[in-house]
């Protein structure tokens, strides 16, 4: 019931028109929402942090100690969570237990569509990869039939083999895509346009199904698992064959009208340069991208990555001769990051996939350069640049925790 004033309020007379019109009251939450609504925000607070105990979940949630025993003792008998004695320590006393998420209570299917190779795993909750497998295009077709059967006739064998069934998929693919329905407008390096990938995929799986761009992606998991945890503000940029951005921005993915953002290895840095499948010239991938590592190593075009990779990990024994070889690349990989910095202004620069292969001394002369040369770094007193931990899972995790986003209020 309003109190008096806002009774008072309810109503008010419009003497311009001579009518009563009524004021519109801010709604009050129903107690089962309250409960829905915890319930959601403990499980997530364990899907990505981890075990916690009762008395860290209501100092995080600021929860009272009894509201935070009734959501555990509901979820643990629903099976979604389990309390288990910690190993022993060296604090005397009696340890409290910790509320540990059960990863078979909620299962995605994560599909990590990429130039060469496509991954599929099973993520339980927690992150927990159950099962994988990945095979490679190369010598297959990339046609989008063919990927999508097999996506889903695999993705069946694993789920049958673990025993486990998947109540939503996040599928990461190297192109722009609308996040409102997964439709791939243009996917270059694969060849795909106006692709329904998520349309098609929900038509057979009966599930949900989130489409996003695989730097996106990437971005999304640096900031809940891996080096951008904890930061507000970051940048993940991949390289793969083509170079692309996801940005985190106070605290969540920055998508951009559609879902359409951070096709950053298409900004002009070389107006003379090379020519780019997108129709422009001298675009920052063509100068950064895998053709233009090969090309700064002095290897042949069809120099598999691999080998690429091993070129840099010997480079890195030797950083007088890594900076001589590398030391052009490593200027056009710093103009585009200073160009970032200065747009986007992170806290962090992630630099992913081939570029975690660069080596030190590299990785350490572009982050001087670009803390001299951009001033939104020299206002910030430096923004930090450093290399992806999470590796080859970097974007089936993302896939992974986009699939989740709408699951953990259904659990």
């Amino acid at each position: 019931m309003p109190c008096p004033a806002a009774a008072r309020r309810s109503h008010r007379a419009d003497r311009r028109h001579g009518t009563i019109l009524p004021v519109t009251s801010t709604p009050v939450a129903r107690p089962d929402e309250v409960r829905r609504h915890n319930r959601t925000t403990l499980l997530r607070l364990l899907h990505v942090g981890g075990p916690c105990t009762r008395a860290a979940l209501a100092t995080e949630l600021g929860l009272n100690r009894s509201t935070i025993k009734t959501l555990v003792d509901s979820l643990a008998e629903a099976g979604v969570v389990e309390e288990r004695v910690p190993r022993p320590g060296r604090g005397a006393g009696r340890p409290s237990l910790l509320v540990l998420p059960q990863p078979q209570a909620a299962v995605v299917l994560a599909v990590d569509v990429q130039v060469e190779h496509v991954a599929i795993a099973l993520v339980g909750l927690g992150g927990q990869i159950l099962g994988r497998n990945s095979w490679n295009l190369r010598g297959r077709s990339s046609e989008p039939d063919e990927v999508i059967t097999h996506v889903i006739e695999s993705a069946g064998m694993l789920a049958a083999d673990l025993d486990v069934k998947a109540v939503g998929v996040g599928v990461s693919v190297p192109g722009v895509v609308r996040r409102s329905d997964g439709l791939v407008h243009q996917a270059p390096n694969l060849r795909w346009t106006d692709v329904a990938l998520g349309e098609r995929l929900r038509s057979v799986l009966r599930i949900p199904v989130l489409v996003g761009n695989d730097a996106e992606l990437g971005a999304v998991a640096e900031h809940l698992r891996g080096v951008a945890k904890g930061a507000s503000d970051a940048v993940y940029i991949s390289a793969d064959v083509g170079v692309g951005g996801g940005v985190i921005a106070d605290g969540s993915s920055l998508r951009g009208a559609t879902g359409y953002v951070g096709e950053i290895g298409h900004m002009v840095v070389n107006p003379q340069g090379r020519d780019c499948y997108c129709g422009s010239r001298g675009c920052w991938e063509t100068e950064v991208g895998e053709a233009g590592l090969r090309r700064a190593l002095g290897l042949p075009e069809v120099t598999p990555r691999g080998a690429v990779i091993v070129e840099l990990r010997e480079l890195g024994r030797d950083p007088a001769a890594a900076m001589e070889r590398l030391g052009e690349f490593a200027e056009w990989l710093t103009l585009g990051l200073v160009n970032v910095v200065n747009l986007l202004g992170p806290q962090l620069v992630i630099l992913g996939e081939l570029f975690t292969a660069l080596p030190e001394v590299v990785i350490d002369h572009v982050t001087e350069q670009v803390h001299r040369r951009s001033m939104v770094s020299r206002a910030v007193g430096g923004t930090r640049i450093a290399t992806s931990a999470l590796g080859a899972d970097v974007k089936l995790l993302g896939a992974a925790e986009v699939a989740f986003e709408g699951v953990l209020d259904t659990v």
